[in-house]
């Protein structure tokens, strides 16, 4: 087995016992007072009991440690997959959306998440998903508008008479009449 990797020479162990005490972040305090232990003398297993991790986690925050400082030793964000959309496909898609569908060419009279997934992959050979898409359009400032439905059969006359003829929707009550006991 090897040696183990050399801690830096610029911190010592009361300095990470002080940026433990000072860290708002519970895991980086934990990890810094584990590397005290080692700038103290312990073991990489001791340090590791007070880590609560394995001997291969403690190396790789000394590993952290060693290149970055007390900051390597604070929990990063996983940077997760790239975009699909660029700001390419971002313009072309505003600019449909603003154009609006042509119905002989694009066979629909509105746009629906679904029609957009189709025309990006016909256009650009990306697959994206409707929630995907309808997120970037939601980034975009756009929001669905459905119109409200109306039915076949409805009486325009009928709606008006109907309006007239309603009741304001408040009145103002008369006054309290006296109950018998008082």
């Amino acid at each position: 087995m090897g040696r183990p990797l050399p801690l830096r020479a610029d911190f010592d162990a009361p300095a990470l016992r002080r940026l433990a005490k000072r860290s708002d972040d519970a895991n980086q305090a934990r990890r810094l007072l584990a590397l005290a232990a080692i700038y103290d003398g312990s073991s990489r297993a001791e340090a590791a009991k007070i880590g609560d991790v394995t001997v291969q986690i403690v190396r790789d925050w000394v590993e952290r440690f060693n290149i970055q400082g007390p900051a390597g030793l604070i929990n990063r964000k996983p940077p997760g997959a790239s975009a699909r959309l660029t700001e390419e496909h971002r313009h072309a898609l505003k600019a449909m959306v603003e154009a609006g569908p042509i119905p002989a060419v694009h066979g629909v009279v509105r746009w629906r998440l679904v029609d957009l997934v189709q025309w990006f992959w016909e256009e650009f050979r990306v697959s994206v998903s409707r929630q995907t898409l309808g997120r970037e359009l939601h980034a975009m400032g756009y929001t669905k508008l459905s119109a409200r439905p109306r039915h076949h059969g409805q009486n325009p006359e009928a709606l008006e008479a109907f309006k007239k003829a309603s009741r304001p929707r408040w009145r103002r009550s008369g006054r309290p009449k006296p109950s018998a006991s008082a």
